[in-house]
């Protein structure tokens, strides 16, 4: 187990295909190194019992990293929306970090450590770190009346004005009400936070108004399940028992360059915990030099990723 943590944690994500399930080891071989007093962690991979992995390199490679392999059952109505099975595998990954007695970090497989997670360490009174979403994508601007795809969610999970806290968002830096990112959160398992997130996307994915809303807006199809989660925290946990993790737990690089932001995204002097969510070979071969940072941090980057 990890030295110096006053708790223990376990570290899981999800994949819901066997296509770039090798992220895994990138994933987990920047947490030996970097993590610092979080290094020896329990990594767990949360997979749906629909997929099989029958390479056998694969397997023992799982082996040799100490990742364990765990199953968890995606309704079929959640099977219909793009990434429909992440609620319900952190909701088995929190059941069984409790039955572990850890502390749950849970991360989108494409996350890569480059520094020690400090404020992963939660606080006794602490009981969820999160993050807002990068960008008002799919969001509702504070300001402004929320869509008929957010008044039917808040009217479904009973969310009054008064419990949706303004948010900014990184990339654009807009007001938005709460809307939390669901692919890096810390949790206290026993609160039942992600449990109850599945709960609420089992729920909205069945509603007649939500499926004919998302059948013409992709991106509502896309980002239900992230959507869901808003309810889940809020009848949940206070106010007071949630930490705003600063952006540097989630720093997508070159993000702008595909999604557009307010600034680039290309310093990782300061970064904790990076993304790739945008396709490096894009970029070209030679991204690792575009970026601004440690020498070193950015020749691992060159020797894990860019090949």
């Amino acid at each position: 187990m990890s030295s110096g943590l006053k708790e223990t944690y376990t570290f899981a994500t999800y994949f819901d295909s066997d296509l770039g399930i090798s992220g895994i080891f990138s994933l987990t071989e920047s947490l030996r190194q970097f993590g610092g007093r979080f290094a020896d962690s329990e990594v767990r991979m949360y997979l749906p019992q629909s997929v099989t992995i029958d390479d056998a390199e694969f397997k023992q490679r799982i082996k040799e990293h100490h990742v364990l392999l765990k199953r968890c059952r995606v309704p079929e109505s959640a099977e219909k929306f793009f990434y429909g099975g992440k609620p319900f595998a952190a909701a088995a990954a929190e059941a069984d970090a409790e039955k572990s007695g850890h502390n749950l970090v849970w991360l989108d497989h494409d996350a890569i450590f480059l520094s020690e997670p400090t404020a992963f360490e939660l606080a006794p009174d602490t009981c969820l770190a999160y993050l807002p979403v990068m960008h008002n994508r799919s969001g509702t601007n504070f300001e402004s009346p929320p869509d008929a795809f957010w008044s039917r969610i808040y009217e479904l999970q009973q969310l009054t004005p008064e419990m949706l806290f303004p948010m900014i968002t990184p990339a654009d830096e807009e007001k938005i009400r709460a809307y939390f990112h669901c692919g890096i959160l810390a949790v206290r398992p026993h609160k039942g936070i992600m449990r109850r997130w599945a709960a609420e996307f089992k729920r909205l994915c069945t509603d007649d108004a939500l499926i004919a809303i998302s059948e013409e807006n992709q991106t509502y199809r896309i980002f239900l399940h992230q959507a869901a989660l808003t309810g889940a925290i809020l009848h949940t946990i206070t106010r007071d028992e949630m930490l705003e993790l600063p952006e540097v737990y989630n720093y997508p690089i070159f993000f702008d360059r595909q999604y557009g932001a307010k600034k680039p995204y290309n310093d990782i002097t300061d970064a904790v915990i990076i993304r790739c969510v945008v396709n490096l070979k894009k970029i070209g071969d030679n991204w690792p030099d575009e970026l601004i940072g440690p020498d070193d941090k950015k020749d691992w980057l060159r020797n894990h990723l860019a090949q």
